[in-house]
């Protein structure tokens, strides 16, 4: 399998995954133009997805969904909660091909499969992904709400992951934001701190993981410094971790 993170943050999500001869994209929360100019930066031609699946009905994540399928002909997987959700934040326009799942349902697209995890996380009925190939799997774990019962238990059957580091809590604590969006941000509806993260990765120290890449990262509330720190912080250098930036794609991680 290979993946590359074309966005990642609260300005809009977007994962490729490719393996098994089957090319998807998983959420689509930046703009048709922009998905297709930063594949094609990586060899790679968006008409050819096989599909889009839609992690939950947050704008960051499904707000050109509809563009993604009218422009480039990709089928839009979603829950339905997920769906009716979207609908009430964002104008998706006529969608002609929408195949629904079940949270927590297997997604089998032949040489790839993508498990759906139930999460916490405040949406309508969101899911995190585990991307599997042949013997490989990849984990897409953002927007998790807190540290759910099983979690751990995911990562360490890994081999690579993309994993939420959103916020520092002191920075947080210090910022501009609300009260009532500082309290959301770190309940169990809300995001992963860089130190829950860093727990996260440490605590599947015996695990088969080769590379994290922290992920959805504030640009608020944290830095790619700070969230790298405290995860060397925790864990020491026995991971390869690097960042999915805000406004460019990574290269081209193998799993």
């Amino acid at each position: 399998m290979i993946a590359i993170a074309l966005q990642s943050g609260s300005n809009g999500n977007c994962i490729y995954v490719q393996g098994g001869g089957v090319r998807l994209l998983l959420d689509a929360g930046i703009s048709g133009v922009q998905a297709q100019r930063r594949l094609a930066r990586r060899g790679v031609d968006i008409r050819r997805v096989d599909a889009l699946i839609i992690s939950h009905d947050h704008a960051d994540h499904v707000r050109c969904a509809g563009i993604y399928q009218r422009k480039f002909g990709i089928p839009i997987y979603v829950t339905p909660k997920t769906l009716r959700g979207a609908e009430q934040w964002v104008d998706l326009g006529p969608l002609t091909d929408v195949r629904h799942f079940q949270a927590g349902e297997t997604l089998d697209f032949g040489g790839l499969h993508v498990e759906t995890l139930p999460t916490p996380h405040d949406g309508a009925d969101g899911v995190a992904f585990v991307a599997g190939c042949g013997a490989g799997r990849l984990g897409v774990l953002t927007d998790l709400g807190h540290a759910f019962e099983g979690l751990r238990q995911a990562i360490e059957s890994l081999d690579a992951v993309f994993i939420e580091s959103n916020y520092d809590p002191e920075l947080l604590r210090r910022g501009p934001y609300p009260e009532y969006l500082k309290l959301r941000i770190r309940g169990p509806g809300g995001h992963l701190s860089n130190g829950e993260s860093a727990a996260l990765l440490a605590g599947a120290g015996g695990s088969r993981l080769r590379w994290a890449c922290l992920s959805h990262l504030s640009e608020t509330n944290n830095n790619p410094e700070l969230a790298l720190r405290t995860h060397r912080e925790t864990m020491g250098e026995r991971l390869p971790l690097s960042v999915a930036g805000r406004y460019e794609p990574t290269g081209v991680l193998r799993v």
